[in-house]
């Protein structure tokens, strides 16, 4: 064990080749379809009166690729896989909880219907993107990537270690599709739209209360790792990995949350409770 611990260094700056081109991959195509395919969808009336592209769909692609770079490349990736799982739990909720999002906010309307058709294709995308489905296999899956068998094999496993990644970027993709979705008819109502965000921060405590009560290493992975990142024990990075996937998940939903009912809720309240005088007509 002193042995190992003489040649593992944490910190050793490692490359992510497949990153870094599925990153320049994602800024190619999405520029292409924004120079080439955007004037003509537009023009075929693929869209209603929608512009090619916004300054907000923008803003939200280049938040996406910045966070996709930044969770699947060194440190995150390298500490994260090898090391701590808290920061393994970190990665996961950038991938789950932030990215999704991100990515459709960034995709105008015509663009994914461009990808998507009106055909098989889409009929697919319609029925997992409804709210039980969509948020059914999300939990699947989170339930899935947390099992110690999976965990374990996945470190080793460079294969199983990309479809797990990959499974969670799809399920979440499909989860928020219903709330910030390009599709506005598989959009709920702002209520259901609450109660749905509000059920996805429910079914993570069972795997968050897991790791935090838990005696001993629950992943033999990181519990047989020679050096102690930021000197952490076992237990206390399974109770941080803990803490980060029920209170920083939770308080990132439950802010969406509010937001909407004060959005939905806020400017009827202020007209009513008002002092100014509205306009009338002496006609």
């Amino acid at each position: 064990m002193l042995g190992a611990a003489a040649y593992a260094d944490p910190w050793r700056f490692e490359s992510n080749i497949e990153v870094y081109l599925l990153v320049a991959f994602l800024i190619g195509a999405y520029v292409y379809m924004i120079r080439v395919i955007g004037p003509q969808a537009v023009a075929q009336g693929t869209t209603v009166t929608q512009p090619i592209v916004t300054r907000w769909n923008v803003v939200c692609f280049c938040a996406a690729m910045v966070l996709l770079f930044t969770a699947s490349t060194w440190p995150i990736h390298q500490i994260g896989e090898g090391y701590l799982y808290s920061v393994h739990m970190l990665q996961h909720m950038m991938l789950s909880y932030l990215l999704p999002p991100l990515v459709l906010l960034a995709t105008p309307e015509w663009l994914l219907r461009v990808l998507v058709g009106e055909g098989r294709l889409y009929r697919i995308v319609a029925f997992a993107s409804r709210p039980v489905v969509a948020g059914v296999a999300f939990n699947v899956v989170v339930m899935g990537t947390h099992i110690p068998g999976v965990v374990n094999a996945s470190t080793t496993n460079g294969a199983l270690h990309y479809f797990l990644h990959l499974s969670v970027v799809l399920s979440a993709v499909l989860m928020w599709m219903p709330v910030v979705g390009p599709f506005r008819e598989l959009h709920m109502g702002y209520g259901g739209k609450m109660i749905y965000l509000f059920l996805q921060s429910v079914v993570p405590t069972v795997p968050a209360a897991w790791l935090t009560f838990a005696e001993g290493a629950v992943y033999s992975h990181y519990g047989d790792q020679p050096v102690r990142v930021w000197g952490i024990s076992v237990t206390d990075d399974q109770q941080l990995a803990g803490a980060i996937m029920k209170l920083a998940g939770g308080v990132y939903l439950w802010t969406i949350v509010i937001f909407m009912f004060f959005r939905r809720f806020g400017q009827g309240w202020r007209e009513e409770n008002t002092y100014r005088r509205a306009p009338h007509s002496f006609t």
